[in-house]
């Protein structure tokens, strides 16, 4: 009988042991993640190209909505013997005028009261005389860009009646107009002043491109798949002094910004209107150069790896694992690679390795990729097929990060607003865009942070502005 149970106990004591040989529970130390830190990255500025071109048929437009009607009025006519009344009589038309200064024409009819006369010994012997007429003022004026508006320096040269004023004079009539062009002189600086002021109010560009600044800059969606966002935050606009080239005005701009590439949920806009600058200069290169940062979290990027692992089987004979589940994170420089595993072996193991850059497949993959020491030293001990360097290696090829993907999409979505993309009415932004670079990694505590390097350029038009 003693027999019969010491067999029975061997038999059940195999079975066990069986047991336990087929699926062994790993309990390795984690490797701890560095203290927390802020997210810090050294974030190279970028520099965008915003050439405006502004069509004269726009300050036109604009011109003629600011002033209209009523443009002079004089009611005194005891101080010079004139009251006068000057109105806009019909939309003014601006042109270039050799290509240096923008010609004003503005049509205008006039209500002139003359008074002849005189006063003696106290009695007042006049003859006032009303005149309407109309006729074409012309004025000329240089143009410069001063606090983001186009200023205008205007000079009347002429202004030529389409009927010359005449009166009667012992039944005769008798041209005036000799009498009538002094008092032009008293309106001239007026007109001169309102044609300035209606250019300058017509064309103040900052509330127009800051409303499309803010539009470009609110972060937008590169990819569904990656949860990718682009972020532009401007620092400073830089202008050149306009020029007028035929019938349009051209206006070289750039802004200085920071770009970056965020993944996970959509992130606040960082543009500040309060906090942008507007920076004279002489010259704008005609090529820009976007230098973009890529932040992927680590939270996320383990998501990604998580979907490398799936369906996806590991084994050496009859022995073989699964990942369920990838998270990664920073200690001491390198990346740590804890996978969660279920099969002959259950339990989490990690690696450790540091990340690089294969440009050709545009991954994010893990140089000198190897168990972490205590893990090692397990595995070598309950499951050493699977710490051999085969198993490793498999497993190696699914510890990559792609970021094709979100270049190849980053690349097409920024497309999107280089054809003739309106972020508010009457603006146009057009440019193109060549291949993206890829130019390092650094790490953080918090993320993996890849920076990416953009030439092309960009034009902005603005057609038909309200």
């Amino acid at each position: 009988m003693h027999i019969f149970f010491r067999i029975l106990l061997g038999i059940l004591f195999g079975i066990f042991a069986s047991g336990c040989s087929s699926t062994n529970k790993i309990a390795t130390l984690k490797p701890e993640p560095d203290d927390a830190t802020p997210l810090v990255y050294e974030n190279i500025p970028s520099y965008i190209n915003l050439p405006i071109s502004i069509k004269l048929k726009d300050i036109e437009n604009q011109t003629n909505s600011v002033l209209s009607g009523l443009i002079y009025e004089d009611n005194t006519i005891e101080d010079d013997d004139i009251e006068m009344k000057v109105w806009k009589q019909a939309p003014i038309t601006i042109v270039t005028d050799k290509g240096e200064k923008i010609k004003t024409i503005l049509p205008l009819k006039a209500v002139i009261k003359y008074r002849i006369g005189t006063k003696k010994m106290g009695i007042e012997m006049y003859d006032t005389r009303e005149f309407n007429l109309d006729g074409i003022v012309t004025l000329l004026s240089d143009v410069s860009l001063t606090n983001w508006k186009l200023n205008t320096k205007t000079e009347l040269k002429s202004l030529e009646w389409n009927e010359s004023p005449t009166m009667m004079v012992f039944g005769k009539n008798i041209p005036v107009t000799y009498l009538i062009n002094p008092g032009v002189k008293l309106f001239k600086s007026k007109i001169e002043k309102k044609i300035d002021e209606a250019i300058a109010k017509s064309m103040d560009f900052k509330p127009n491109v800051l409303a499309a600044l803010e539009k470009i800059c609110t972060p937008f969606l590169m990819n569904d798949t990656y949860e990718s966002w682009l972020r532009i935050v401007p620092v400073e606009i830089y202008s050149t002094t306009a020029k007028l080239k035929n019938d349009t005005f051209v206006l070289d701009m750039a802004m200085k910004c920071n770009m970056e590439t965020l993944i996970g949920k959509q992130p606040d806009s960082k543009f500040n209107t309060s906090k942008i600058v507007l920076k004279s200069v002489t010259k704008i290169p005609q090529e820009i150069t976007a230098n973009i940062v890529a932040v992927s979290t680590y939270q996320e990027a383990s998501k990604i790896m998580t979907r490398n692992f799936a369906g996806q089987e590991f084994s050496s004979g009859s022995k073989k694992v699964r990942v369920l589940n990838v998270a990664i994170w920073h200690k001491k420089g390198k990346m740590i690679i804890a996978l969660d595993v279920l099969g002959t072996v259950n339990g989490t193991i990690y690696l450790a390795g540091f990340p690089q850059y294969n440009d050709k497949t545009k991954e994010i993959y893990f140089d000198q990729l190897d168990y972490a020491l205590d893990t090692k030293n397990k595995l070598m001990r309950t499951a050493n097929w699977l710490a051999q360097g085969l198993i490793l290696r498999k497993i190696e090829q699914s510890c990559r990060y792609s970021i094709k993907a979100n270049l190849e999409e980053g690349q097409k979505s920024m497309m999107m607003y280089l054809k003739n993309y309106s972020p508010m009415q009457g603006v146009f932004v057009n440019g193109k865009m060549e291949d993206i670079q890829f130019q390092r990694i650094q790490l953080t505590n918090q993320a993996v942070i890849a920076f990416i390097k953009v030439n092309g350029n960009v034009n902005v038009s603005v057609n038909g502005l309200k």
